[in-house]
Parts: structure tokens; C-alpha cells; sequence
């Protein structure tokens, strides 16, 4: 309940102080009847959408003008970026014409920052599209699906080969590179966020150097130190090792980001517990962080799937099939994209563009499966684990209530007492009936 006091008086004198001097207090203004009002910084008003319509006019129209009667400028990119910066700044004056200085402010940069991710949005679609248009004739041959580029010439029509050999090559080298990097990766990142030191912090420095490592770096290491010095041949299993080397980093990294994310009071109750340190991070660490994970381990996927120098320079290039990651060459889908795209020939410039957009929806489905093995946050069960919870949680209340009717069956120690008491004084004035019953049958024998 709330009490309004009433308002205080225009002057407040205090009591005498020392000497006879007195204090007064300063007037208070009267208080407003008036309602306060508010500003509302959020939704869109009939004026901003007509203030977006109106700069994104203007701000095209100077563009154009720009471009074709008054400077000597081409180019889509400039045109955009021009048109933007007028666009925002068009916006701005707009606003300020009948806004506060807060609103203008905040006007602008909802714009700025929401014309940044429409721009993005765009260019992201556009390459799609773009790959999607350019490939587009060579998706619907089936040949394309199920052959390889064995008996298939530059000058061969779409009809005839395909690419089925370099799908299967990405879907050996990324399997190997991810059984290697994931585990290794997931244990460095443990090791950083729960070992903290001065060695752990030499291996993140090392950790965040090798993330800007160039591809051909990476890719010239492991032939060099793999291919030369370990004399094993250019294979799909050198070209995993590379790609181990790139995703490695971003592995580690984004799991250590992640990592370090758990609540400290999670882990301090395990510990408190009596769990060990291990323990601890197996259940408790490790599932809490398990969607970040998959994250971290989808952006290490990214990194090694795309990779082209390195698998070029340990795999080497073949048009037949090779299943055998340890022996002979193998081609991954971007090392046949660069094969593909650098002939002269349209036919094959358009398998090449086909096989960048089967590597787009081969990381999506990959991206997909990651989601849905690991991507469901701490605490959310798969509706088999919801099943089995289930299930166990009728075997556990059974066996309560099993126990508990053979608990009521059985007798208490009390009872089991009292009725040994019982039965014993039963038994023991059986006893002397039969003792007395005796001694009469005595006396009547000897009186007889």
C-alpha cells in the first residue's frame, strides 16, 4: 500500500542551533499535475516507414546520377556502398527535421546496423544464386550423380561424366580429419579451461597464432614432413592430416570460448559432492557445454571442408574412383571445383559450378546431422532418452512399492518379540500342566 505524504510547506525553519542561529531549507517547486511523458524508441511509425522509402529513393537516385553524369565511376560493389552511405546518412536528416537528439541517434543506428546484415543477407544470396544459375544444367543429368571424369574429355558434353569420385573422396578426408581433430581438439580446449598455468597459457597463444595459418602453409608442412621426410605416398590420408592441421584451431578455440562459459557454481557443487575433477567434467562440464560444442566443432568443419591448396598439394589429382584413403591420389569437391572451373571449356565450367553447389548442400546436411546429434542445450533430452527416463522411472517406482508391501508384510522386531515371549510362556505353562498332570498321576498311583 502506498502512502502519499502531502506536499512540504514552501519554508522549513529547524529549531534553534548554536549562538541563535537558525537553518532554512530551500522552497520546493509545486509538483506538476501534468503526466510525464515518454519517449518510445522502439516500433515503426507511418513517418519512419515513409522516411525509409524516402532516403532509400534519394539515396539511389544521387547514386545514379553519381555514377553516370557525374564522376567516372563503375562497378556494382561501389554503387552499393555508395548508395548505402547515402541512404543512412539521407535517413539521419530526415529524422533530425522532427526527433530529439536521443531518437535521432538511436534511429540512425537501428538502420545502420540493420542495413548491415539486409547487405550481407544480399551478398550471401547473391553468391548462392549466382553458383546455383551457373550450375544449374549440370544438376539434372544423372550421370553427374553416379560416374566420374574417367573416360570423360573437355570437350564431352554434360551427358558424360560426373563427380561421384570427389564426393566420396570429401566424405573420406573430412570423417578421418574430424576423428582426429575432434577428440584432440575437445581434450586441449578441457585442458585450457581447466588446467590454468603458464604452459596452458603458451598453448593458447599457440592456439591463436595458428588460427591466421595460410592453407598452403599447412598444406606444405604435411607434405614435407609427411610426404618427403615419413616417405608415405600423396593420399587422402595426407590431405586428412592437413585438414587436421587447419580445423584443429577452430576447434579448440570456439571450445575453450565455450568451455570457460559453464557456470563455476555447477562444477563447485560436483566437486563439493565428492566427484572428482574428471568426473566432473564428463557429467557436468562437458553436457552443459554440448551445444556450443557442436558449434564449435561445425565451424572447425567448415574451415577443413573447403580447403583446396592443401589437398592439391598432399592428395594430388586423379579423374577415377579411390576409396583407399592410404594409397593413391584422391580428389576432394573443391579441389575438382578448381579442376572444372579453370578450363576454357563451358560444358566444363558448368560441371564445376554443379560441383559447388553439391559442396554447398553436402555441409548443409553435415551442418544438419551436427544439430541434431548435439545441438539440443543442457537438460533437453531426445525423445529416446525421454523414453527411457520413462521407462526407468516405472522400474524404480515398482521396486518402491515391492519394498515397501514385503516391508508391511514382514513383522517388526516388537512384534517378532512379543510373540517369542508369547510362545514361550505358552510353551512353558504347557509345560507344567503336563509336570502337574505327571505328579497327580503319581500320588494316585501311590495311594493306590
Amino acid at each position: 500500500m502506498t502512502t502519499v505524504l502531502p506536499d512540504a510547506p514552501t519554508e522549513v525553519i529547524a529549531p534553534a542551533t548554536q549562538a541563535g542561529r537558525r537553518t532554512e531549507l530551500p522552497a520546493r517547486a509545486p509538483a506538476s499535475d501534468a503526466p510525464e511523458t515518454r519517449r518510445a524508441l522502439t516500433g515503426v511509425r507511418f513517418s519512419d516507414l515513409m522516411r525509409l522509402v524516402g532516403a532509400a529513393a534519394a539515396s539511389f537516385a544521387l547514386t545514379w546520377w553519381a555514377f553516370s553524369q557525374l564522376l567516372p565511376l563503375q562497378g556494382v560493389l561501389g554503387f552499393i556502398v555508395t548508395c548505402f552511405a547515402l541512404f543512412v546518412i539521407i535517413f539521419g536528416v530526415l529524422v533530425s527535421l522532427d526527433e530529439s537528439g536521443p531518437t535521432v541517434k538511436d534511429r540512425v543506428i537501428s538502420v545502420f546496423v540493420h542495413g548491415i546484415g539486409v547487405l550481407m543477407l544480399l551478398a550471401l544470396s547473391s553468391v548462392v544464386v549466382f553458383t546455383i544459375v551457373r550450375g544449374w544444367d549440370s544438376l539434372f543429368h544423372g550421370n553427374f550423380w553416379i560416374m566420374d571424369m574417367s573416360a570423360t574429355g573437355p570437350l564431352d558434353g554434360l551427358d558424360s561424366g560426373g563427380i561421384l569420385y570427389a564426393i566420396i573422396g570429401t566424405l573420406i578426408m573430412i570423417a578421418i580429419a574430424l576423428a582426429i581433430s575432434v577428440p584432440l581438439g575437445i581434450l586441449t580446449a578441457v585442458f585450457l579451461s581447466e588446467v590454468p598455468g603458464r604452459y596452458a597459457k603458451f598453448v593458447r597463444t599457440v592456439v591463436e597464432a595458428m588460427t591466421a595459418l595460410p592453407s598452403i602453409v599447412a598444406g606444405l608442412f604435411i607434405y614435407a614432413s609427411v610426404v618427403l621426410i615419413l616417405g608415405f605416398e600423396r593420399s587422402g590420408f595426407a590431405a586428412s592430416l592437413a585438414m587436421t592441421v587447419m580445423m584443429l584451431p577452430i576447434i579448440i578455440r570456439s571450445a575453450d570460448v565455450v568451455l570457460r562459459l559453464v557456470p563455476g557454481n555447477l562444477k563447485e557443487a560436483s566437486l563439493a559432492l565428492g566427484a572428482s575433477q574428471w568426473r566432473t567434467v564428463w557429467n557436468v562440464t562437458l553436457p552443459t557445454a554440448r551445444s556450443g560444442l557442436t558449434t564449435a566443432v561445425i565451424l572447425g568443419t567448415a574451415r577443413g571442408i573447403g580447403e583446396t591448396s592443401p589437398v592439391l598439394l598432399t592428395a594430388g589429382t586423379t579423374t577415377f574412383f579411390n576409396v583407399n584413403p592410404f594409397s593413391g591420389p584422391m580428389v576432394s569437391l573443391p579441389l575438382a571445383t578448381f579442376n572444372f572451373v579453370k578450363s576454357p571449356e563451358p560444358t566444363m565450367i558448368a560441371r564445376g559450378f554443379g560441383t559447388a553447389v553439391v559442396l554447398m548442400l553436402l555441409v548443409i546436411v553435415l551442418f544438419a546431422l551436427a544439430r541434431v546429434i548435439g545441438g539440443r542445450g543442457a537438460g533437453v533430452l531426445s525423445p529416446r532418452q525421454l523414453r527411457k527416463r520413462r521407462l526407468e522411472s516405472v522400474h524404480d517406482l515398482e521396486r518402491i512399492t515391492r519394498g515397501e508391501r514385503a516391508e508391511a508384510d514382514r513383522p517388526t522386531v516388537e512384534q517378532a518379540s512379543v510373540d517369542a515371549v508369547a510362545q514361550a510362556a505358552a510353551v512353558a505353562a504347557a509345560e507344567r500342566l503336563v509336570a502337574r498332570s505327571r505328579r497327580g498321576r503319581r500320588r494316585k498311583d501311590d495311594s493306590e
